[in-house]
């Protein structure tokens, strides 16, 4: 069953849950039935240059410093990176008109976490029904937009390959520019669609099933990456803990461990805190997933029974699992963090923010523990809201404007593409480049690459500008 999350939400102010913690929420507000919208791919300032953004053309857009230009600007944004179907409409105030998201859950519980094919084929019969859901939220047609915005990577590539056609064929059938935009530098970028404070340069730790990264964020599209995963990251720790202590896996891992931890002794199980005596910021779980393991066979912890049916106990018992491995868990975000943040200020002495985002951002216990942290280095943190962590359209649709106003896109594709086509995938995509001291040797074959890193691709397109 494919659940439809519909949310009609024009504005988000910003709230505190916790004292110096800048929280992102939603807030209904009416939207204007009519305002006046303008189509790049028919305007006369719609000019080619010879270099190139994410791997694909710029084109220059002269009066894109124009305030009525980008408050004017309406772009779809669509997102099939993993296992959840999502689109939204932003216009370029920052003003959300429409989100929509259609949940994997049920084939999440069914595999115990994503099944590459069959997340491919819940995407295909959703798709359509998602971005016609957006723009009728919205109260437009695909013939009101400035441009589309898709997820080109990283990701599973059966599931990227979904939302990239679906599109380009959008964008194909009316004219419409399009923007590749990296899944990573969305989730850091989303917090800038209402936190006005947060200008460049910038930290940001993004944490979810497939990724730990910590990046300082130069300006848009330039990022050095300061740590990064080593093996698992910590989405994928918490997935695999709450299978391990049958919880329901329907709303995902990481909530359903956090509220069984309230009931546990967070100290009484003795897991050690990965990599502690490596003095760099990348990121170990695979070792605390294996110490995790061994601590529920001790127990005699029977996944298959589901905590709701567990005695006193047995529930006890897995209560102070979950709360011990979620404080470890936490403790090696916090010390990396901290590492982090040092060789940032070394680097970008002015930054003032970190942002924390990424479907783990979600967690309570993460953001209060990190907000520690960050307060005593004299920076604020900026979390999105929940439905803003993890993944949606809206941070492809922000991303995708961001880009848009500086001119990097590409235009319009044809109509009809042969079957045969072969579409621009970046499975593995990296966003910036390794900062020296940042360096694993532990990483083996996750260093190969397909694809140069964001930051390399644009830097090359200044020089190439330049001259």
């Amino acid at each position: 069953m494919v659940r439809l999350f519909l949310t009609l939400s024009p504005a988000i102010p910003r709230f505190n849950l916790c004292p110096g913690i800048s929280i992102l929420a939603t807030k209904l507000r009416t939207k204007t039935p009519t305002f006046s919208l303008i189509s790049p791919s028919s305007s006369p300032n719609f000019q080619r240059t010879r270099f190139y953004s994410t791997g694909t053309r710029i084109y220059s857009l002269p009066n894109s410093e124009n305030s009525n230009f980008d408050d004017n600007l309406v772009v779809l944004g669509i997102e099939t990176s993993c296992d959840d179907t999502a689109a939204a409409v932003v216009r370029g105030t920052g003003e959300i008109l429409s989100q929509v998201i259609s949940s994997q859950a049920e084939l999440l519980a069914q595999y115990g976490g994503v099944a590459p094919k069959q997340a491919e084929e819940a995407h295909s019969r959703v798709i359509d029904k998602v971005v016609q859901d957006a723009l009728d939220r919205a109260s437009l047609t695909e013939k009101d937009l400035s441009a589309v915005a898709v997820t080109i990577g990283p990701g599973l590539s059966l599931c990227l390959r979904v939302g990239v056609r679906k599109a380009r064929s959008v964008a194909g059938n009316f004219s419409l520019p399009i923007v590749g935009v990296h899944h990573m530098e969305a989730h850091a970028l989303v917090a800038r669609l209402v936190e006005q404070e947060l200008s460049f340069p910038f930290m940001a730790l993004l944490i979810s099933g497939g990724h730990n990264l910590l990046v300082l964020a130069h300006k848009l599209g330039q990022y050095t990456q300061l740590g990064t995963t080593v093996d698992d990251a910590i989405g994928e720790a918490f997935d695999k803990t709450a299978k391990w202590l049958g919880l329901d896996m329907r709303r995902s891992g990481g909530p359903a461990v956090e509220e069984l931890a309230l009931e546990g002794d967070a100290k009484s199980v003795k897991f050690n805190v990965p990599m502690k005596y490596h003095k760099d910021c990348n990121f170990s779980y695979a070792g605390l997933k294996t110490q995790v393991r061994l601590a529920i066979e001790a127990k005699e912890i029977d996944a298959k029974c589901p905590v709701s049916s567990a005695t006193n106990e047995d529930r006890r018992n897995r209560a102070d699992i979950a709360a011990s491995f979620q404080r470890v868990a936490v403790l090696h975000l916090e010390e990396k963090c901290e590492r982090a943040i040092d060789w940032a200020l070394e680097l970008e002495p002015s930054i003032k923010h970190m942002v924390v985002s990424g479907g783990v951002a979600s967690n309570k216990y993460v953001r209060l523990r990190l907000n520690n942290i960050v307060e005593n280095k004299n920076l604020k943190l900026v979390c999105p809201p929940p439905s803003l962590c993890t993944d949606n359209g809206v941070m492809v649709a922000w991303t995708g404007l961001e880009h848009f106003r500086v001119g990097r896109y590409d235009p319009p594709p044809p109509a009809t593409e042969p079957d045969d086509f072969v579409y621009d995938l970046r499975p593995r995509w990296p966003l910036g480049e390794e900062y020296a001291k940042g360096r694993s040797k532990a990483r083996s074959m996750r260093t190969a690459r397909i694809h140069p890193s964001l930051t390399s691709i644009i830097r090359a397109d200044s020089l190439q500008q330049q001259t």
